[in-house]
């Protein structure tokens, strides 16, 4: 089993910074793009920014210039330096990960039990 847990969420005031960890453990062959999702109460989960196993990164338009992604393979991580930090940023915060399963090769989306970041105006 694939497992992800998130750390470093928590309460901040606007204009302060947070960084968001996510690591993957279990038995899986490799990690191909990794993810941090969002979601607001009432609202629909949305991509915030996405890095690829060779670094190439895409973020949300509402986080470009604030939020930054960044992993580490060999620790089978990914995070998220988030700076300028605005109360429309609170949110459940969830880390993803697309993993190749070890022998198989399949893959499969892994999701975390996610991490609370609340931003106070």
């Amino acid at each position: 089993q694939v497992q992800l847990v998130e750390s470093g969420g928590g309460l901040v005031q606007a204009g302060g910074s947070l960084r968001l960890s996510c690591a993957a453990s279990g038995t899986f062959f490799s990690i191909n793009d990794m993810a941090w999702y969002r979601q607001a109460p009432g609202k629909q989960r949305e991509l915030v920014a996405d890095i690829t196993r060779h670094g190439s990164t895409r973020y949300a338009d509402s986080v470009k210039g604030r939020f930054t992604i960044s992993r580490d393979n060999a620790k089978n991580a990914v995070y998220l330096q988030m700076n300028i930090l605005k109360p429309e940023d609170t949110a459940r915060y969830y880390c993803t990960a697309n993993v190749i399963a070890a022998g198989d090769l399949r893959m499969s989306d892994r999701w975390g039990q996610g991490t609370q970041v609340t931003v106070s105006s």
